[in-house]
């Protein structure tokens, strides 16, 4: 959740309308998932509920999106944007520190005491909480008329280029600030891995800033006698800083400002920003209707989600949508349709108490896993239990993969560690061995637990099918081990298998096979690659299998 605070009066000349503070807090303010959390004077303390929605994080949002509920206007916001004669030009060496940048070019801006406490928080707060305490985003402001341009953004020796950093009256190195300055020492681990640090530079050799640090004294202070904003994000992935980017230029556009394109010029290419481009989707109306509840028509649909800052038309029992470029969050018609929801109002939905009564059960799937995990503890295995999240580096990586999989990874991770889903369970299998080298010898685990893997015919585009593990290391283990275990599994089960080799990077070759039940393949056995055991700091050989449970429940 985000907490911001912004001037009543000012939320209410940027709607367009005189809100009652009643009003606001019991029924408007649930148009952005927000709640009011308290009143002082003038300004109001707000907190947002969507994590995802950064456009929201300033009154210029709240009060895009009350504009449309109100009626006052309707549709994807419009932002016009004048082609300007500015360019950045990369340098490649940043392209292992800090590659990207999204710029724009502001016009004709008021500069006013509560416009200047807006723009601030929401820089701040983007970039703290979208942009991951400035890893992934970090946003710079500077008054466009100290800029001789064309800009660079470049990789500079830290001991030798200076400047003097905002709020300082004295050249610095880049090195210097990072320990003096207190943004440096709170963003300094951003950079102290690198050899050289990013900095913008204009043509006259003035300093910008230091990304994702600090602005310049001399470019990066806005007074209330600034004129014109060039306004930059940089980042290491084009989504986030671009939305950054868009979210800061939408928010400056609403209060009436002209905004101007810039030419992004990098090692491989160009790219013009800012680009407000709606981005398109569909959604059915019965799927609408199913998930909500209701009964509601096409043009009912369609009024609904204007009024939610969508372009929409029905046809054919679909309605196709266009949506804001700022919004990242639309990854799903579910997600359209909770915006459906948001305008036709939460409070009227009614609640309703299910008619039936259900008594609940154990599903089949796992009733099988049971059994099977039975039938595993009295073949002498302990029973283990792994997360589902994951990382990349263990599934590809450490099982020397040649050609990566179709993972379902997490586009906004808070931890490397943890930024996708297992399409497996032997390698957290291994890497359980791998934890617990100090333990006697042998070892003999097992696992039943659903991985994630990539369906494009299913609704949610993954299925989650539950599949069963085994692994042992010794001194002396292999296929062998590995084909006796699953025998006896299957045995005890009763369905009937075959064996045929097959070749995979994380096995010894020839040592290695798929298990086949009705034609069908469900597992796969063998020996572990010794180049896969040296990834995982492990000296004994592993054999090892695992095979999917909820194919082989469909095929008993």
């Amino acid at each position: 959740m985000t907490t911001i605070e912004i001037s009543y009066k000012d939320l209410c000349e940027l709607t367009g309308k005189k809100i009652p503070i009643k009003e606001l807090e019991e029924e408007a303010i649930l148009y952005v998932k927000g709640e009011l959390q308290g009143i002082e004077g003038d300004t109001l303390k707000i907190e947002i509920a969507d994590t995802n929605r950064p456009d929201l994080w300033s009154s210029e949002g709240i009060a895009r999106e009350l504009r449309a509920q109100y009626g006052l206007d309707s549709g994807v916001p419009k932002a016009d944007v004048k082609k300007g004669n500015y360019s950045v030009h990369v340098d490649p060496q940043l392209m292992k520190i800090r590659p990207m940048i999204s710029c724009a070019v502001i016009k004709d801006v008021k500069v006013t005491n509560e416009f200047i406490i807006q723009i601030v928080q929401l820089q701040e707060k983007v970039a703290e909480g979208f942009g991951r305490k400035r890893k992934e985003a970090a946003i710079g402001v500077y008054d466009f008329d100290k800029i001789t341009w064309p800009v660079r953004y470049i990789a500079a020796d830290p001991d030798k280029e200076k400047f003097v950093p905002l709020e300082f009256t004295e050249k610095m190195t880049l090195r210097q600030i990072l320990s003096r300055h207190p943004k440096g020492r709170d963003y300094a681990c951003l950079l102290e891995p690198y050899q050289k640090f990013p900095l913008l530079i204009d043509s006259a050799n003035e300093v910008l800033s230091m990304p994702p640090v600090i602005n310049s004294n001399h470019t990066g202070k806005i007074t209330e006698k600034t004129k014109n904003l060039f306004v930059e994000v940089t980042g290491y992935d084009w989504n986030y800083t671009n939305t950054a980017l868009l979210v800061m230029v939408q928010a400056l556009a609403d209060r009436g400002f002209k905004v101007e394109s810039v030419i992004n010029v990098f090692p491989d290419g160009k790219k013009i920003t800012p680009d407000f481009s709606p981005k398109k989707a569909e959604v059915d109306l019965y799927y609408v209707n199913k998930r909500l509840g209701l009964e509601l028509t096409g043009a009912e649909v369609v009024r609904l989600l204007k009024r939610a800052r969508y372009n929409a038309a029905f046809g054919d029992g679909k309605i196709k949508v266009e949506y804001p470029a700022y919004r990242q969050d639309i990854l799903h018609k579910a997600d359209i349709t909770e915006d459906i929801a948001i305008s036709y109002g939460y409070n009227k939905f009614i609640p309703e108490t299910p008619k039936l009564a259900t008594i609940g059960y154990m599903q089949h799937i796992e009733r099988f896993a049971r059994k099977a995990s039975e039938i595993m503890l009295g073949l002498g295995g302990q029973e283990v239990m792994n997360y589902t999240l994951t990382n990349e580096e263990i599934l590809v990586k450490n099982m020397c993969l040649s050609k990566k999989p179709r993972l379902i990874e997490i586009e906004n991770f808070v931890s490397k560690n943890w930024n996708c889903f297992r399409n497996s369970l032997l390698p957290e299998m291994i890497e359980f061995l791998s934890k617990n080298k100090n333990k006697e010898y042998p070892q003999q685990i097992f696992e039943t637990g659903q991985v994630v893997l990539y369906d494009e015919t299913k609704d949610t585009m993954t299925r989650n099918p539950v599949m069963l593990g085994w692994a042992m290391i010794a001194g002396k283990v292999g296929y062998t081990e590995a084909r006796q275990a699953l025998d006896y599994l299957l045995k005890n089960i009763g369905v009937e298998y075959k064996i045929f080799a097959v070749e995979n990077d994380s096995f010894i070759s020839g040592r290695a096979g798929k298990v086949v039940v009705k034609g069908n393949e469900i597992g796969v056995l063998g020996e572990i690659n010794p180049v896969v055991l040296e990834e995982f700091g492990l000296e004994m050989p592993v054999g090892i299998f695992e095979i999917n449970l909820s194919e082989l429940m469909e095929a008993k």
